[in-house]
């Protein structure tokens, strides 16, 4: 179904699950499609680190093409998304366990963690896009802890490689727009959980 977020202001957040940034950012290109005004925030490990999946600052550089702005990738840039109520809707795509449970826990130290808590003071949506490999270790009371909190969403996810990483989940790229839309109108998407998934490497 296409979708139209025509004068939405959506907010990306990108965190260091390097392996997912390919289809990520295909699908960044495809919600601008629909006419949505991107900002991306950008976490100190993904605007810093190069990985064998490409360079930290062709990403940035790519960021910046589709949304048409320069990447937020410092804190004191991503605090006024809350006093200036400037997202509709954030979403965390790709949103790694470390930014998982420090969102979880009240932390705030990276770009994308103070754009969260920033514009969750706004009671607006915030959407999570999962790729982690403790999932259904350590991580899984955070994943319970976000469920039950108000105003956060999920898009459906489900483990990736459950016979050699049987911890492992990943959220289904092709559900981040069908997510979007239900979070927008406050509800959250269902099923959530989608098992089993394809890897995405």
């Amino acid at each position: 179904m296409a979708h139209n977020f025509k004068d939405k202001n959506i907010g990306v957040g990108i965190t260091g699950s390097y392996c997912t940034y390919k289809k990520v950012f295909e699908e960044l290109r495809r919600l601008a499609d629909t006419q949505a005004n991107l900002f991306t925030i950008f976490s100190d490990n993904a605007s810093s680190t190069d990985s064998r999946f490409g360079k930290c600052k062709d990403f940035l550089k790519l960021a910046e093409e589709i949304s048409g702005k320069p990447p937020i990738t410092t804190i004191p840039d991503a605090e006024p998304i809350g006093p200036k109520s400037m997202l509709d809707l954030l979403i965390i795509a790709p949103c790694t366990g470390n930014t998982l449970s420090k969102l979880a826990n009240g932390i705030s130290d990276t770009p994308v963690l103070m754009a969260a808590k920033a514009h969750l003071r706004n009671n607006r949506p915030l959407v999570i896009f999962l790729s982690t490999n403790d999932a259904l270790g350590m991580n899984l009371k955070n994943i319970g802890i976000l469920l039950n909190t108000k105003n956060i969403f999920f898009v459906p996810f489900g483990q990736d490689n459950y016979l050699s990483k049987p911890n492992s989940m990943i959220a289904h790229v092709d559900l981040i727009e069908d997510t979007i839309e239900k979070a927008l109108g406050g509800r959250q998407i269902q099923p959530v959980i989608k098992s089993p998934h394809v890897t995405i490497l």
